[in-house]
């Protein structure tokens, strides 16, 4: 029922904007033409910026600096009870949310979706936001180059988010 609602919505949008435009006589062609040509100048615009952060991240991971950040933050994580597969998870997060499902996937492969490292990014990717992605994309197409405290409020958040995650995968896993 869902799948048929949501498969309705698009069709029932557009169709409601045009009978509204013909109700009010108005023309809805032009202003149509005008917003896929803004769009484009925005895409145009953050396009680099984005191609820019997916490169960095790729070359992250792949020079092995990752692997190399996890090893070296593994005993922290032992004594938070994190377990170390969780990390790269952590981390890719706050690039990019598809380089963290990514991460995610592995561990669900390897260790499964019930397990304590599945349910704790489960839930980690659930609480926190990808922070450089979103300051450098956003901010990039509204021109803001002083960003000033959004990024430390931005990681105490995110950080805040991790740790309530591992208090309640640590409790939840505690009572079952």
């Amino acid at each position: 029922m869902i799948s048929f609602i949501a498969n309705l919505i698009l069709p029932f949008l557009i169709f409601s904007i045009i009978l509204y435009g013909l109700l009010k006589r108005k023309e809805m062609y032009d202003p149509f033409l005008k917003g896929v040509s803004e769009g484009f100048h925005i895409v145009a615009e953050v396009a680099p910026t984005l191609i820019a952060l997916f490169f960095a991240i790729q070359i992250f991971r792949s020079s092995g600096a990752l692997d190399l950040l996890v090893r070296f933050l593994s005993p922290i994580a032992g004594l938070l009870q994190i377990p170390t597969e969780v990390l790269p998870v952590i981390f890719a997060k706050l690039f990019s949310a598809s380089a963290a499902s990514g991460f995610l996937l592995d561990i669900f492969k390897n260790s499964g979706p019930d397990s304590a490292a599945g349910f704790l990014s489960s839930v980690i990717l659930s609480s926190t936001e990808t922070c450089f992605y979103i300051m450098s994309v956003y901010y990039s197409c509204v021109h803001i180059k002083k960003t000033r405290y959004t990024l430390p409020g931005a990681l105490l958040a995110t950080f805040a988010g991790i740790a309530a995650s591992v208090l309640l995968c640590r409790f939840f896993f505690s009572q079952s």
